[in-house]
């Protein structure tokens, strides 16, 4: 069974609320930490220096550093590190790099680094970390938001109180009379100049939908503490009252818990409709989790119906990354051709050819170019030269040395940029009875006298026709024991973790070609992609039912896909 989104309707009238969270003068706090991520207990780690916020390089990235940082947030300690930008690339300066903590320094910044914004990272090396809580999330998955930054608790028992207010908002319910009064003070509200709040001020009135009422005090509250409890229930509320009072902060921080959402929908009109709810209301945080998540499961919204009733900015996004989880190139272009045909007039010419110059002609195996010379699709009868050039620049792609033709992409790097492509060539899948009851088909391992769930497997060395029959061997394996990391020579602090590394013959190829591999993880059975892994010096951190922090419909029952990704450098 799945949740449908409900829209909520609702507006504010006699004043206009505006935004005023990200203005707010804070205090510095040096030193301090914080988490980016969907649930306050783990995520992106960033640190507070020089008047703004920066992450940590995975370098030197240890259990030792992440207890520090647990502890720091008030946390019992750590479960997990996570490295390589699990939880997302941070921006601005990189901050800390080779840290070195014994474990019981009681900041991050009291261990040993190289300097403040002494880095030779980038952010796709940022570091995370997942907290133990101490209790187990409830089962309607309520979590705390904490934007306070040191606002006095004080202030909310004041607006419980009531003592002293002078400001009446008057919430209605959109078709009824019922209606609502709080008491505030002007004066808390006049804290933030953005709200328009002045001396002759003496009311509010704000329109929603009844199902909202419920909500509205602990929105008010937000307003006073910037803290504010989280549910499932109320997140869709909040995050309306959130975008009509322009307080954007809490918006995104809401926005993030209907990823828990994303999952519950097999049908997709859930995640569609988010998306163009996030569009609406210009919430990019809403709009990339929404987005990746369809990058993610690219293949299963092709195949359903709703992928015809998608929008063409949607369609344009989604065309324009690289995480989308396709077979093939081709495969994305039948689907883009099958679209356009749903939609008839609704797609302009100009429309049509903005989204095929996001099709990567070079990267269609060159047998399937070779076919689509003869094909009379719509878009080639409607853009014949685009096309054609397309299929040019693909035989071209595949007939010449990349030194030749570099030059003449620098202004068009994702054209031979790999997506996630999922064929048989690229691919192989480990299933979760395979890792917990080792089959017969994998090899043993006579040394150590146990089956150490390895799998071997052959892939070309690259797309092109120049290399597709120069072969890569890959091993990978799947670890569930420090036992298992360490007879290899390995250190693993998390478990599962997965490897996947080349079988010598790679380091050929590394002048021309490198390799940005991906891990898969997937529900056994409904098949949709919960979680897509970087790997990092050829270890993947899988993770599992205690430190997942993601919407995993299916902690004890998935899969994992290891897929190669060679890209030209």
């Amino acid at each position: 069974m799945y949740l449908l989104w409900p829209l909520l309707f609702l507006h504010v009238s006699a004043q206009r609320l505006t935004l005023f969270d990200d203005r707010l003068k804070q205090p510095k706090q040096e030193g301090r930490v914080r988490l980016v991520g969907d649930l306050p207990s783990s995520g992106r780690v960033e640190v507070y220096h020089d008047g703004q916020w920066g992450t940590v390089c995975d370098d030197g990235w240890e259990l030792a550093e992440a207890q520090v940082v647990c502890r720091q947030l008030g946390f019992p300690g750590a479960i997990s590190v996570t490295t390589g930008g699990q939880y997302g690339e941070g921006s601005g300066p990189i901050w800390l790099d080779d840290m070195n903590c014994k474990g019981s320094e009681s900041s991050l910044s009291e261990c040993s680094f190289k300097g403040w914004g002494v880095t030779d990272c980038s952010h796709k090396e940022d570091a995370g970390v997942v907290c133990e809580t101490g209790t187990n999330i409830t089962s309607n998955r309520q979590f705390s938001v904490d934007n306070s930054l040191g606002l006095s608790h004080d202030l909310g028992l004041l607006f419980d109180s009531g003592d002293g207010c002078d400001f009446r908002i008057n919430v209605r319910e959109t078709s009824e009379e019922e209606e609502l009064t709080f008491c505030v003070h002007k004066i808390i509200l006049m804290f933030y100049p953005e709200l328009n709040i002045t001396n002759d001020s003496r009311n509010l009135t704000v329109n929603v939908s009844q199902t909202c009422h419920p909500h509205v005090s602990a929105f008010l509250r937000y307003l006073y503490t910037r803290q504010i409890d989280v549910s499932i229930t109320s997140a869709q509320c909040l995050h309306q009252l959130a975008f009509i009072f322009g307080v954007k902060k809490l918006m995104e921080d809401v926005g993030r818990t209907f990823t828990l959402l994303l999952p519950e929908d097999n049908t997709f009109l859930t995640q569609v409709s988010m998306y163009e709810y996030g569009v609406r209301t210009g919430d990019l945080v809403l709009q990339e989790n929404v987005l990746q998540y369809l990058s993610w499961n690219c293949e299963y919204l092709i195949s359903s119906p709703v992928w015809s009733t998608i929008s063409f900015h949607m369609m344009d996004a989604l065309l324009q990354r690289s995480d989308l989880i396709v077979n093939d190139e081709a495969l994305l272009l039948e689907a883009l051709e099958r679209w356009i045909q749903d939609k008839g007039d609704e797609i302009s010419s100009d429309q049509q050819a903005s989204l095929l110059n996001h099709i990567r002609f070079l990267l269609i195996p060159v047998d399937k170019l070779y076919e689509m010379q003869f094909s009379s699709s719509v878009l080639r009868q409607n853009h014949e030269k685009l096309y054609l050039t397309g299929l040019l620049r693909g035989f071209q792609f595949n007939a010449l040395p990349f030194s030749k033709i570099r030059n003449k992409m620098d202004n068009m790097s994702s054209e031979y940029l790999s997506r996630i492509y999922t064929g048989d060539e690229w691919s192989v899948i480990f299933n979760v009875s395979t890792v917990k009851y080792p089959r017969y088909d994998y090899n043993y391992n006579r040394r150590y006298g146990q089956n150490n769930r390895i799998l071997t497997f052959s892939t070309p060395a690259h797309p092109s026709a120049l290399y597709r029959k120069q072969m890569v061997f890959w091993q990978a394996q799947v670890f569930l024991s420090a036992q298992e990391c360490s007879n290899y020579g390995i250190s693993c602090y998390s478990f599962p973790v997965a490897r996947f590394v080349a079988n010598g013959n790679q380091n050929m190829y590394t002048s021309t070609i490198r390799y940005s591999n991906r891990l898969i993880l997937s529900c056994k059975n409904e098949n949709n992609v919960f979680h897509v892994q970087d790997f990092k010096n050829s270890m993947a951190v899988i993770p599992n039912n205690s430190s997942m922090d993601l919407p995993n419909p299916c902690p004890d029952d998935y899969s994992f896909r290891f897929v190669a990704r060679p890209e030209y450098i």
